[in-house]
């Protein structure tokens, strides 16, 4: 087995990011295989030296140590590129030059329902342009997109399999034409994730239940690239007071701040493995 932990030097990690690290290190652990980290950082606007030494400094307080160098996404770029030029060849993605007031006005129209994770579907403007008009814009700022109906037809039926509860059937379709490059950054999560989690060989990943409906379109670039399917895991979500799921501005479940307030690293470890969460915060699926 071999599990991984990917956070991103965007912020400083907090309780959230501990459970789900930890459920992935004692899976490792307990199975006798291997835990990884990978650090996202192609974001290169957000990311920050400082937030990743303090993200490492977090883990090691928790008594989570890792195999081998933390692999950085920000030297798989010629990856990316590759997996985006196959792709273009056979077909399968195109420049989006919309910016996000043009996404707004065109979805003020009705054009269906929202996908599962709550979004409206992109409606596939810059789909149909044409090669030529193309390639005169070629030099604006532009994202590339999925074309999913392409993609599906291709693909097939699609499943995978959800520790605990068996085989789930993939619905990539729901998301429409998903971002894989963002104008700002030379991969999406969608495929940076999917491409690393392959290369580095995991064999199950265990993460959030907010990141189940991603899994559709994971497994379809899966499927388009030849990549193996690893076994998932999507976990509880650790909440605030006010019931919703913590995120990076929330300081008071900062790892750093309960460190430096002298909590015991390993007891937390081992109370949010027992799923015993400090005072005024619960677990919860989305």
């Amino acid at each position: 087995m071999l599990t991984r932990f990917a956070p991103s030097p965007t912020g400083e990690l907090h309780l959230g990011h501990a459970y789900s690290a930890l459920l992935a290190f004692d899976a490792a652990r307990r199975a006798g295989g291997r835990f990884v980290l990978r650090i996202d950082d192609i974001d290169g606007s957000r990311s920050r030296e400082e937030y990743l030494a303090a993200s490492l400094a977090d883990l090691a307080w928790l008594g989570i140590g890792w195999d081998g160098e933390p692999v950085r996404q920000s030297g798989r770029l010629a990856s990316y590129q590759a997996a985006l030029d196959d792709l273009g060849a056979r077909g399968l993605v195109y420049p989006c030059f919309c910016t996000r007031a043009d996404i707004a006005a065109s979805l003020a129209a009705p054009h269906g329902p929202p996908n599962s994770s709550g979004g409206a579907i992109y409606p596939g403007t810059c789909r149909h342009l044409g090669e030529t008009e193309r390639a005169r814009r070629a030099k604006e700022p532009h994202c590339w997109r999925l074309d999913m109906q392409h993609a599906s037809a291709i693909a097939g039926d699609l499943h995978w399999e959800e520790q605990g509860q068996g085989t789930q059937i993939a619905n990539p379709r729901v998301h429409g034409d998903v971002v894989l490059a963002r104008k700002d950054a030379p991969a999406s999560y969608h495929l940076a994730s999917t491409l690393d989690d392959a290369a580095m060989g995991v064999t199950q990943i265990v993460r959030g239940a907010d990141l189940i409906a991603s899994t559709d379109v994971h497994r379809l670039i899966q499927a388009l690239l030849g990549l193996p399917t690893p076994l998932y895991r999507h976990h509880a979500l650790v909440c605030g007071a006010d019931g919703k799921r913590l995120a990076k501005r929330d300081a008071a479940a900062s790892l750093a701040m309960l460190r430096d307030a002298g909590t015991d690293g390993p007891v937390l470890a081992a109370d949010l493995l027992g799923d015993r969460l400090p005072t005024g915060y619960s677990l919860r699926m989305p």
